[in-house]
């Protein structure tokens, strides 16, 4: 990997774990090396991380939504912000950019952005690694929720175990580096 797409909230939420642990993210990324690509937001968990990266020297590439700049959203002062029409746009250049992803915590939108590339995976549109950084047992619930879908076969189990788990941001990211994608067979039965 040489940049990681990070998703995650606009918003710092509730427990100061979640800003610290984006901070910490961001500080990991550098000292391995990595770029990290994300929302090009200076708010919430957003900012945090970016703010993180640059401090400690590293690369940011943000990519945001002309509305989000026209509501004064965009982190300004990054040297490669990229501005672009459509919220479809925007998670397809990040996921051109990206050699792999992570969800720290966030709402509906990381969310929705984390599973569109664990069905892009599913249907074999690419093969990077995913990872959730379970701050504070943030994503539990999620994760019983995936092994629930499972059990109840309407995700195969290979897909099921495509997300790297840590609330570590060094071992997630070293789980990441040792990923295989699952072979990608007959989607259908």
């Amino acid at each position: 990997m040489k940049r990681v797409c990070v998703f995650c909230g606009s918003n710092a939420g509730v427990q100061p774990e979640y800003r610290q642990a984006a901070r910490e993210f961001g500080q990991v990324l550098v000292k391995r090396g990595l770029g990290l690509v994300y929302g090009g937001s200076n708010v919430g968990l957003m900012g945090e991380v970016s703010k993180a990266v640059l401090e400690a020297g590293g690369e940011v590439v943000g990519v945001i939504t002309e509305a989000f700049v026209r509501q004064d959203l965009a982190y300004r002062s990054l040297k490669d912000l990229r501005i672009v029409g459509s919220m479809h746009e925007r998670k397809a250049l990040m996921a051109e950019l990206a050699d792999g992803f992570v969800a720290l915590p966030g709402g509906l939108g990381t969310l929705e952005e984390m599973f569109e590339i664990l069905t892009w995976a599913q249907l074999g549109m690419h093969t990077k690694p995913a990872g959730l950084l379970n701050v504070c047992h943030y994503y539990d619930n999620l994760l019983d929720f995936v092994n629930h879908a499972v059990g109840e076969q309407f995700v195969k189990p290979e897909h099921g175990q495509m997300l790297q788990v840590d609330g570590d941001p060094a071992v997630l990211l070293t789980k990441m580096d040792r990923y295989e994608a699952p072979k990608v067979g007959k989607l259908y039965e």
